[in-house]
Order: structure tokens, then sequence, then C-alpha cells
């Protein structure tokens, strides 16, 4: 609010010139100059009051306002959990670059190429409560025999875990995709021995049986 200009001002303005106007004609104010001071100054007062209590009721809700929007813009704009899966090309891609670094570390062993297949995915294991109960049961029949019967049963129940406002199976273990097929093609794969070695290094590697696994001689550029 401008000095100048405000009701405040304006009083003390309107009180000289009443004080002079008394001095001239040396006249005391009367009561009803008294009550009408007191009642612009209570006006004043309140006109200020609202100004300042609009003041802070303004900033308080823009101030409320923009933390609403950025607690509404958090989850819009934050980082999400990635749930990405390991596919099976990524196995495979995994299981080729292992193969190859290792074979070309091989004696007699250059340039290998290596290609695996599997059949899936890795499989995950759940962690499951099992409850065994048995019971035994005397059977009589009509010739006077008896024999017992026994009878068991198992209830299984998955053990489940709270993350957030989620519930998940509990993880045990997880296996690895069945492998069904290795190829290697190799320089140095011609020989008898080299080729054995190149067997046995991915059958035990991959814990593949030898059947399944094919080692060819690499051509070279000439060829």
């Amino acid at each position: 609010m401008n000095n100048e200009k405000g009701p405040l001002t304006w009083i003390k303005k309107w009180l000289q010139q009443e004080s002079s106007s008394s001095k001239g004609e040396n006249k005391k104010p009367s009561k009803y100059q008294y009550l009408l001071v007191v009642l612009l100054a209570g006006v004043a007062i309140m006109l200020v009051g609202n100004v300042f209590s609009s003041n802070q009721e303004g900033q308080s809700a823009q101030t409320f306002s923009d933390k609403n929007e950025s607690e509404e813009d958090v989850p819009a704009l934050g980082p999400k959990k990635s749930e990405d899966t390991i596919t099976m090309s990524d196995f495979e891609r995994m299981y080729e670059t292992q193969i190859k670094d290792a074979l070309d570390q091989i004696v007699g062993v250059s340039d290998a190429a290596v290609m695996v297949n599997v059949a899936s995915t890795a499989t995950n294991v759940y962690e499951k409560n099992q409850t065994t109960q048995e019971q035994t049961t005397e059977e009589t029949d009509r010739q006077g025999g008896k024999r017992i019967v026994e009878d068991s049963s198992v209830d299984e129940q998955l053990v489940i875990l709270r993350e957030g406002d989620k519930e998940v199976p509990l993880i045990s273990q997880t296996e690895k995709p069945e492998i069904t097929g290795v190829l290697v093609v190799a320089k140095g794969a011609e020989n008898i021995q080299v080729k054995q070695w190149i067997i046995e290094a991915v059958t035990r590697v991959l814990d593949v049986p030898i059947h399944r696994v094919a080692v060819l001689p690499k051509k070279s550029k000439g060829d």
C-alpha cells in the first residue's frame, strides 16, 4: 500500500488541518471530532488488517497448491520399477559368449564360433509351507478279520511376502533352462585331440550330454 495515499496519512493531514483551524479560532476540538477520529482510525486498522490477512491467505493457498501439485507429479515423473525378465535369447547369448571366451584359451583352438539353443527361460521354484496329515483306521470284516488302513495327505501353501501394496510369492531358487543343443565351429577342431578337448569343455561347463554337442572345423579364408 502506498504510504502517501493510505487512510492513516489522510487522517493525519485532516487532523493537522483541524488543529490549525482550532488554533486560529482558539477553539478546542468537539466530541464529534474525537469520535470521528476514533471511528476513522478503527476503519483504517480494519482495512490494513484485511489487506495483510488476504496476502497471507493467498500465499498459504499458493504454497498448499504448489505442494499438492508437486506431490501429484512425483508418481508420474518418478522412476518406475523395472520388471525386465531374462528371455531365451538372453540365455543363449550369455552361454555363447562364455563358451567362446573359454574355447579361445585352449591350445590349438582359435576363432571359435558358438551357437547354443535352450528349451525355455529360467524357471522359478517357489517356497511352500507343507502340512502332512496322517490317519490310521482299523477295520473289521464280517469274518472277524482286521486290517489297518493308513491314509496320508499333504497340503501345500505358497509363502507370500508383502512388498508395498502388492503380495508376491517367495522364490526359493531359480532353475536355469535346459540346453537342447550346442554347435561349435573353430579352427583347430580338425585335430582329434583338440576336438575332444572342445567336447569335454562344453559338456562339463553346460552340463549337457555328448550327443547334444557338435564340433566342426572352421574353414580358412582360402578355402
